[in-house]
C-alpha cells in the first residue's frame, strides 16, 4: 500500500519523511527541492511480533510495511503546470490515500510561501488544485461519453448523469470523497482514478512547545474543525522531534518519549492511523522459521488472505487453522491452545480478523 505525503511548500514533509523512513531526503528552506518523489518503505508497528517471537524463538520476525511517496510542495496554480505542477499531480495519482501535513507552527526561520500560518486556507489551496485536475479529468471523459450517447443506447445516457453529479459535487468546492456514491457506481467511479477521492488524513505538523497538549494551539483547533467537516482524521506530530527520535534506538527512543510525557511516537500513531484509513488489518503467521505480519484487507477471506503467501496456498486452499493471537497468548503455546479447543478449523467462507494467528492447509 502507497500513501502520498502531499502539502505546501516548506510545511514540514521532507523532514517528516526523514522520520518516517530515516532516509536523509533533501530537506531545505526554499520551495520545490524536492523535485522527484523519494519513496521509503516504512513497518507498521506491532507488539504481537514481539510477543510471538518471544514463544517460537523463529529465524527472523517479518512486520507489514506500507510505502510513503515524499510528494513536492504543491502551491497555487499546479494544475495548470505552475511550480511544476502536472509531475506532481501525476504522482499523487499513483498512490492508494494522502497524508496532507499542514503547517500549525509559528517560525520566523522558515518562509511560508503565503506569508502567514493559515491551515484551512492551505488545505484550501491544495484542495482547489485536486478539484481542478479531477475537473480535467472528469470533462475528458464526459465528451467521449455524450458521443456515445448520441446511439441513444440507456447506459450511456445514465453514465452522463452520474458523471454530471460528480461534476456539480467538486464544482461546489466538496472532494469526491465526500460524496455519495450507489454501489452500482462505486467500481465505475474507482476506475476515474480521481484525486479528490483518496481517502486523506491531516497531519498537523506542530512545535515542540505544543507536544503534550496539542489542542491548546489554536491552528490545530481549526484544522480540526475543518476535518470533522469530512470525517477526517488528524494526527499531530512534531516532524522535527521525529526526525530526532527516527535516529534514536528502541531504549533511547522509550527514554525519550517518556522524558517528553507521551506514550507513543507521533510517528507510529501516524502509521497505525493510515492503517486504518485504508482499511487494512494483519494476520499473522509463527514458527520457528519466521513470525511474520501480512497486509490485507478488512474483509477478506482465508483463500485470499492464503493467496498472500503464494499464490499456491489459494489454489489448492482446503482449510485455515486459526487462533486469536490473544488466546494464544493466553494458552501459552500453539499446542495448550488445540488442547484447549481455542484453535478452529475455517473453511472457504471465513472472513479474517485482525491478529488471527494462522495456518493455511493446502493441497496442489
Amino acid at each position: 500500500m502507497k500513501l502520498g505525503i502531499v502539502g505546501l511548500p516548506n510545511v514540514g514533509k521532507s523532514t517528516l519523511f526523514n522520520a518516517i523512513t530515516k532516509a536523509g531526503a533533501e530537506c531545505a528552506n526554499y520551495p520545490f527541492c524536492t523535485i522527484d518523489p523519494n519513496i521509503g518503505v516504512v513497518n507498521v508497528p506491532d507488539e504481537r511480533l514481539d510477543k510471538l517471537a518471544e514463544m517460537y524463538k523463529p529465524k527472523k520476525v517479518t512486520p507489514a510495511t506500507i510505502e510513503f511517496v515524499d510528494i513536492a510542495g504543491l502551491v497555487k496554480g499546479a494544475s495548470k503546470g505552475e511550480g511544476l505542477g502536472n509531475k506532481f499531480l501525476s504522482h499523487i495519482r499513483e498512490v492508494d490515500a494522502i497524508v496532507h501535513v499542514v503547517r500549525c507552527f509559528e517560525d520566523p526561520n522558515i518562509v511560508h510561501v503565503d506569508g502567514s500560518i493559515g491551515p484551512v486556507r492551505d488545505i484550501e489551496t491544495i484542495n482547489l488544485e485536486l478539484i481542478f485536475a479531477d475537473l480535467e479529468v472528469l470533462e475528458r471523459r464526459m465528451d467521449k461519453v455524450k458521443k456515445q450517447a448520441k446511439s441513444g443506447e440507456k447506459k450511456y445516457q445514465e453514465e452522463l448523469e452520474f458523471l454530471e453529479s460528480i461534476k456539480q459535487h467538486l464544482e461546489s468546492n466538496q472532494p469526491v470523497r465526500t460524496m455519495k456514491i450507489d454501489e452500482e457506481w462505486e467500481k465505475y467511479a474507482e476506475q476515474l482514478f480521481l484525486l479528490t477521492a483518496k481517502p486523506m488524513l491531516y497531519c498537523a505538523n506542530i512545535s515542540e512547545d505544543d507536544i503534550k497538549n496539542p489542542d491548546a494551539n489554536p491552528y490545530v483547533r481549526e484544522l480540526k474543525a475543518y476535518a470533522a467537516k469530512e470525517k477526517a482524521e488528524v494526527i499531530t506530530i512534531c516532524a522535527r522531534i521525529e526526525e530526532e527520535i527516527a535516529q534514536l534506538d528502541d531504549s533511547e527512543k522509550k527514554a525519550f518519549l517518556s522524558e517528553l510525557g507521551i506514550g507513543e511516537s507521533g510517528l507510529d500513531r501516524l502509521i497505525k492511523a493510515s492503517y486504518k484509513l485504508l482499511g487494512l488489518i494483519s494476520f499473522l503467521t509463527a514458527g520457528e522459521t519466521e513470525v511474520r505480519a501480512w497486509t490485507i484487507k478488512k474483509g477478506t477471506k482465508a483463500p485470499q488472505a492464503a493467496g498472500k503467501i503464494h499464490s499456491d496456498f489459494e489454489r489448492g486452499f482446503i482449510r485455515a487453522e486459526v487462533v486469536a493471537y490473544e488466546d494464544l497468548i493466553k494458552a501459552g503455546s500453539y499446542t495448550a491452545a488445540k488442547e484447549m479447543g481455542l484453535v478452529r478449523s475455517e473453511g472457504k467462507d471465513y472472513v479474517m480478523q485482525d491478529g488471527d494467528v494462522t495456518l493455511f492447509r493446502f493441497n496442489v
